[in-house]
């Protein structure tokens, strides 16, 4: 099967989609502690989902897994955990540098290491950067990154806006203890793309088992998501044990003087689709990047744009951004379009490279 860039942007931006609704659904659910509906959420997201599809829509996922190189299975683990380190270090990054630093450097990161990470690691940058195709890839890159700044900075613009005491400033802002996590946040969390990178010989065998090159990286995210389970569920369970919550998955309330019932089951079931959207993102990202020919690498760039470009969007239709300036609008509007643009370039660049 010939790759189709311009189909792989289509699943790029499904899963960009997806990524940016699976909160919704955990917005809704009530009486529970973070570290109870995240981990909830995350056995669907990071053990249930993954082996379900992959099940489903690959031959013989047991035995391709079993087949494949033991340190190319412990790579890809080692990879998800580490990205799981990433997300859960994010927050503290806005909490200490504020949404529009915090955005830059720590997405600005991620998308750096995630996306040129394996081509340098691979030797391959230089023969890139010489093509026409790789010159119109990267620098479809670069507006990205240009795009997250542009996107970051309306963000920091509305929350000063709507601030009910006009306030400015960042109450803990730290810049040295800020810049060491948002840089510790983004390096973390740009290693999934290693994580997937690393699976190559998974795909190789799972493609020679009769599985269809749309489904090639199905079996290797069964292997990085549980790296990526292993870091979240030690947190939350560590929370879970200092919080005493254990209980809230049974039917105890995160605020014993409500007397509101539990809705239990409506959580459970809120958490599975917001843990199922969540996994969905790699579900269509592996599509995707089995779409874009020579030029793979770049897949990382395009998730990011699209996460950041639907998550704004998303912020429009729950009204988040009423009240904000119309200065502050136009801003955003015009980093969703560097965003945008950002897409076609390196589609385009992928086309080329294909067209040779």
């Amino acid at each position: 099967m010939a790759a189709n860039p311009a189909l792989g942007v289509v699943f790029h931006w499904l899963g960009g989609f997806a990524s940016a609704s699976f909160y919704v659904p955990y917005k809704r659910i009530r009486l529970w502690s973070w570290e109870v509906f995240w981990l909830a959420g995350g056995l669907f997201s990071w053990l249930l989902a993954p082996w379900l599809f992959a099940s489903l829509r690959t031959h013989d996922l047991l035995g391709v897994l079993a087949a494949a190189p033991r340190a190319t299975l412990l790579w890809c683990w080692f990879w998800g955990a580490m990205w799981g380190f990433g997300g859960l270090t994010f927050g503290l990054t806005m909490r200490y540098l504020g949404l529009s630093l915090g955005m830059a450097v720590a997405l600005g990161l991620t998308t750096v290491i995630g996306t040129m990470g394996p081509p340098i690691f691979h030797g391959t940058i230089g023969q890139i950067a010489a093509s026409t195709s790789g010159q119109l890839t990267l620098a479809g890159i670069a507006v990205t990154l240009i795009g997250i700044l542009v996107v970051a900075k309306a963000g920091q613009a509305k929350s000063r806006e709507l601030a009910a005491d006009n306030h400015t400033g960042i109450a803990e802002f730290n810049l040295k203890k800020g810049l060491a996590i948002a840089t510790f946040s983004g390096v973390m969390s740009g290693c999934f793309a290693w994580g997937l990178d690393a699976g190559q010989p998974i795909r190789d065998l799972t493609l020679k088992a009769g599985t269809d090159p749309l489904s090639q990286g199905l079996p290797v995210l069964c292997i990085v998501l549980l790296g990526g389970l292993t870091t979240n569920a030690l947190w939350c369970a560590f929370l879970i044990a200092r919080n005493r919550s254990l209980g809230q998955f049974f039917g105890a309330s995160a605020e014993p003087a409500n007397p509101e019932r539990v809705p239990l089951l409506t959580n459970w079931l809120l958490a599975a689709l917001g843990g199922t959207l969540w996994y969905f993102q790699f579900f269509f990202y592996t599509m995707g990047e089995s779409q874009m020919g020579r030029y793979g690498f770049s897949s990382w760039t395009l998730h990011m744009a699209s996460i950041i470009l639907f998550s704004t969007l998303w912020g429009f239709a729950l009204s988040e951004w009423l009240g904000a300036s119309r200065r502050t609008k136009a801003l955003v509007w015009g980093g969703i379009g560097l965003l945008i643009f950002a897409t076609i370039v390196i589609g385009g660049g992928n086309m080329l490279a294909v067209g040779k």
